[in-house]
C-alpha cells in the first residue's frame, strides 16, 4: 500500500544540508492502522508528507498503491492525490465557511458536479456525527468538533489512504478517545490504510496494529504493537513504552534494595494473552518455600489482548528460589531478574526521570 524504500529528504539551511530523513525502508501494508513514533525532530512529519508529495523525496523511492508518485505527470498526479487523505494537527480549516463549505472544498477543486456534492457531503457529515452542524462556521465549534470537520473533509474524496499528522494533539484526553475511535470506524467501515504520526504511546496502544520507532531520521525499531510494547529492543522505544505500561519498581522501593540481602531476589513477570489469568504467585508461594512480596504490578490491554507485569520479590535459599524461577519459566511467561545494584538504581532513575519529562 505505501511503501518507503532507501528514502533519504535532504533540506538546504543556508550553506548547511539538514538530513531529516535517512535511508527510509518501510512497508506500510492494506488496510494496517500504522503508527509513526518519536520525539520532536525525529523525521516523523517528514516522513508522512513525502506519501502525498507535500515533500519530494531527494533520494530513494515512495510507492502509494504501487505507483512512485514522482514519475506521474501533473494530471495522473491529481488523480493520484484523490485517493490520499489528510487530516492535520491544527485542524487546516478556512474560517470563513461553514462546515458545509469547508468538507465540500476538496471536491469543488476537483470539479465535482453541484448536484454531486450534497450527497456526498452529508453522507461524510453523518458519519462524523456532525450532520446538525452543516451551517455553523468553524469558530462556533470545540476543538474535537473541528477535528471531525477534517476527517469529513478527508474522507469526502473516497481515498484509499489516510494520512494523520498529530490528529489529536491538541485534543483534551476525553476528546482524543473519541477520535481514535472515529478513525477506528474509519479504518474498519470504509477499510482505508492509516498512517499516523504521533509523540503520543498512548495513540499507539488504542488504535495501531503496527509502529514504527523514529529517531533522528532513521527507523530504528519497527513491528507489532504487541511485540514492540511486550519486549522493546532500543533505548528510545523503551522510554515511550514506559510512558504508557509502568514497568519499574517505584522508587521508594528501589531504595530498599540498595542494600546486598542474599537471602532475596528481585523478577519482573510478563503477561501476555490468557497467561493474564494465572494464579502464578499463589501458587509458587504454596510449591517452595519462599515468601512471595509483590512490589508493583500493572495490567493493560493492546488490540484485545491483556498484557500485564508483575515485579515480585522471592525471599528463601538460593536453591528454593532458583526452583520457583524455573516453575515460573514452566509457564510460558517472560521472567527477568532485577539486578538492584548501584549502576541498574542509576538507570531507573534516569527512567523515572524521562517518564516525568515525556509521561
Amino acid at each position: 500500500m505505501i511503501e518507503f524504500i532507501e528514502m533519504t529528504k535532504e533540506f538546504q539551511v543556508g550553506t548547511t544540508v539538514v538530513t531529516a530523513l535517512n535511508n527510509i525502508n518501510l512497508t506500510i501494508q492494506k488496510g494496517d492502522v500504522f503508527g509513526v513514533i518519536g520525539f520532536s525532530g525525529a523525521g516523523k512529519s517528514t516522513l508522512i508528507r513525502t506519501v502525498n508529495l507535500l515533500e519530494e523525496p531527494t533520494s530513494g523511492r515512495v510507492l502509494v498503491n504501487g505507483k512512485e508518485l514522482t514519475t506521474l505527470s501533473k494530471k495522473q498526479l491529481r488523480e493520484e492525490k484523490k485517493n490520499i487523505g489528510m487530516i492535520f494537527q491544527h485542524f487546516n480549516l478556512l474560517r470563513s465557511k461553514t462546515v458545509f463549505e469547508n468538507v465540500a472544498m476538496p471536491l469543488v477543486i476537483s470539479g465535482v458536479k453541484k448536484s454531486n456534492i450534497e450527497g456526498q457531503v452529508r453522507e461524510v457529515l453523518s458519519f462524523v456525527g456532525l450532520q446538525d452542524k452543516a451551517e455553523r462556521y468553524i469558530d462556533e465549534l470545540s476543538g474535537g468538533q473541528k477535528q471531525r470537520v477534517g476527517i469529513a473533509r478527508a474522507l469526502v474524496t473516497k481515498p484509499t489512504i489516510l494520512l494523520c499528522d498529530e490528529a489529536t494533539s491538541a485534543l483534551d484526553p476525553q476528546t482524543t478517545k473519541s477520535i481514535l475511535e472515529l478513525l477506528k470506524r474509519v479504518n474498519i467501515e470504509y477499510g482505508i490504510t492509516i498512517l499516523m504520526i504521533t509523540h503520543e504511546m498512548e495513540v499507539i496502544r488504542d488504535i495501531c496494529n503496527r509502529v514504527a520507532v523514529m529517531e533522528n531520521g532513521k527507523v530504528i525499531e519497527t513491528g507489532n504493537v504487541l511485540e514492540i510494547f511486550s519486549a522493546p529492543q532500543e533505548e528510545t522505544t523503551k522510554n515511550f513504552v514506559q510512558s504508557v505500561v509502568r514497568d519499574d519498581i517505584p522508587q521508594s522501593v528501589y531504595e530498599q534494595l540498595k542494600t546486598k540481602d542474599r537471602s532475596k531476589k528481585i523478577y519482573n513477570l510478563k503477561f501476555i494473552g490468557i497467561d493474564v489469568g494465572q494464579p502464578v504467585v499463589s501458587q509458587v508461594a504454596k510449591k517452595f518455600d519462599v515468601d512471595v512480596n509483590v512490589l508493583f504490578g500493572n495490567i493493560t490491554e493492546l488490540q484485545g489482548i491483556p498484557f500485564g507485569n508483575l515485579i515480585v520479590e522471592l525471599v528463601g535459599t538460593d536453591k528454593e528460589i532458583d526452583k520457583a524461577h524455573q516453575f515460573i519459566q514452566t509457564k510460558d511467561i517472560q521472567i527477568e531478574e532485577v539486578i538492584a545494584d548501584e549502576s541498574e538504581l542509576a538507570n531507573h532513575y534516569r527512567r523515572s526521570a524521562r517518564y516525568a519529562v515525556y509521561g
